[in-house]
């Protein structure tokens, strides 16, 4: 599936922001997803994923309670809202799609089967 992701830019500390990607080409809904972030020399890291149909969702320790991952599989799209945003979450931010195969939903990057590109966010203080 391709993806396209959008929604980065520019937000104070304290603010939000709502990430959207987009998949095409594919049967959205045969496929977990998730959404990463990269930090400049460091490896992409898991952020959240969300099962096929949504009933399951992961978050990273670090965005517990300010994140939320979502999906509207009429619409081929997944979202990341972003609340209470902090400088230390300046990074690419990327979504990925994992054919589902199994109930489990990876958190590592290397089971990604297809991604989007990075958007950036920053977070100034």
């Amino acid at each position: 599936v391709q993806l396209q992701a959008s929604g980065g830019g520019l937000v104070q500390a304290g603010g939000s922001l709502r990430l959207s990607c987009v998949g095409f080409g594919r049967t959205f809904s045969n496929y977990n997803m998730g959404w990463f972030r990269q930090f400049p020399g460091k490896e992409r890291e898991f952020v959240a994923t969300i099962s096929r149909f949504g009933g399951r969702t992961n978050y990273t320790d670090s965005v517990k309670g300010r994140f939320t991952i979502s999906r509207d599989n009429a619409k081929n799209t997944v979202y990341l809202q972003m609340n209470s945003l902090k400088p230390e979450d300046t990074a690419d931010y990327y979504c990925a799609a994992h054919r589902a195969t199994s109930l489990v939903v990876p958190t590592s990057p290397g089971d990604y089967d297809d991604w989007g590109q990075g958007t950036l966010v920053t977070v100034s203080s």
